[in-house]
């Protein structure tokens, strides 16, 4: 491994984690898992990471998992970015995004994905979903209404918190859930088509072989 490594998969959570890194500008590699074919379980990832879940950040000799501490994580370490304010209630706020998407977000959004993490009752997978696609709704509309200012998450600044937003809402518009997002939360979407104009997205886009906002 180099110095800097992230392991991914395309489409993933570590989707945010990949656009950061292409924002601090600094050299990094990548390893490319597909979770349908199980490389997150295959001996060689576990030794990386023995939960099996993307992503995962090496770095010169030791490894850090879960989103939301590498966003911080590379933030910090490369405060030139300005990927995460100074001032300690703006960093409070972008904390309270992070750990709000994770959270809330994300565990609706598995249950739509992986029902079977939720119960071994096939029968019940119908109704879990749809729980989960409902309650992901929900908090997508919370989403809107945070978003409609028009600016970034943190209002005029940029930030982690927007490339932590980015992967929600490719989630809500893709198949699994299937929202028709300008219709619905057009704030959002306004959001994320701003950031599909970010050369950093852009490359993390086209690197993990993903549709732009249009």
């Amino acid at each position: 491994m180099t110095a800097r490594t992230l392991y991914y998969a395309p489409g993933a959570c570590s989707l945010a984690a990949h656009i950061v890194l292409e924002e601090i500008g600094l050299p990094f590699e990548t390893v490319r898992l597909d979770l349908a074919k199980g490389d997150q379980r295959a001996p060689e990832y576990l030794a990386v990471n023995e939960r099996g879940r993307v992503p995962a950040l090496y770095e010169e000799g030791w490894v850090l998992t879960e989103n939301p501490a590498i966003l911080r994580h590379l933030a910090r370490s490369h405060p030139e970015a300005g990927l995460l304010p100074e001032d300690p209630r703006q960093l409070a706020i972008a904390d309270e995004w992070l750990a709000w998407l994770s959270s809330s977000h994300h565990i609706a959004y598995a249950h739509v994905r992986r029902p079977e993490r939720y119960s071994t009752d096939e029968a019940a997978f119908h109704e879990i979903r749809a729980k989960g696609a409902e309650t992901f709704g929900d908090l997508c509309t919370m989403t809107e209404v945070r978003l409609s200012n028009g600016g970034w998450a943190l209002g005029e600044r940029y930030s982690v918190v927007d490339a932590d937003l980015m992967v929600f809402w490719l989630w809500a518009r893709g198949p699994v859930v299937g929202f028709d997002m300008p219709d619905r939360f057009p704030a959002w979407t306004a959001h994320a088509r701003r950031m599909a104009g970010r050369p950093a997205v852009r490359a993390a886009f086209a690197r993990e072989g993903l549709t732009l906002p249009a």
